[in-house]
């Protein structure tokens, strides 16, 4: 019994150490979006299309795993301030097809290197490990994430 409760308060002690990280991340990823006119779901919306240049509204969805209405009001203010453009699928006239504009990948380089955002606070926080440090999270990540994408499927989720 007490190694059971042992192995319980191993996780729990890790899961409050992702919950802490991602609870301080959350700050300041809401400090860099209001300071740069955006809303959180703006914003990742903005930072999941970047590295894609475009994607379908419906992929865009599946990835930041925001509600339909959320996704539909944060694309049509960011259509409407000019960081993206939108425009239906060929074929496909219910599907939409989302692309940064210059305007919104100038926006993007600007908050990445905005002093005290995001971006600059976690680069910092990161140069404080070392290379073997930085190497094993990214390994230990990667590891927990496989793991759990695996019992998603296995429990029918869709884990696209």
């Amino acid at each position: 019994m007490e190694k059971e409760n042992q192995k319980f308060m191993r996780s729990v002690q890790l899961m409050r150490s992702f919950w802490n990280v991602q609870k301080n991340m959350m700050r300041f990823i809401q400090k860099t979006a209001t300071e740069n006119g955006l809303s959180v779901p703006q914003y990742s919306i903005l930072v999941a299309i970047a590295p894609h240049k475009e994607m379908t509204q419906k992929n865009l969805g599946e990835i930041t795993f925001l509600p339909k209405s959320t996704l539909s009001q944060a694309v049509d203010g960011l259509v409407k301030a000019g960081w993206l453009h939108r425009q239906q699928v060929e074929g496909n006239r219910r599907e939409m097809q989302l692309s940064l504009s210059e305007e919104g990948e100038t926006l993007l380089k600007t908050i990445h290197l905005q002093e005290g955002g995001i971006h600059q606070v976690f680069q910092s926080a990161v140069e404080t490990l070392t290379n073997r440090q930085y190497e094993g999270l990214l390994e230990s990540h990667q590891q927990i994430a496989t793991y759990l994408e695996a019992q998603a499927i296995e429990q029918g989720e869709d884990t696209k």
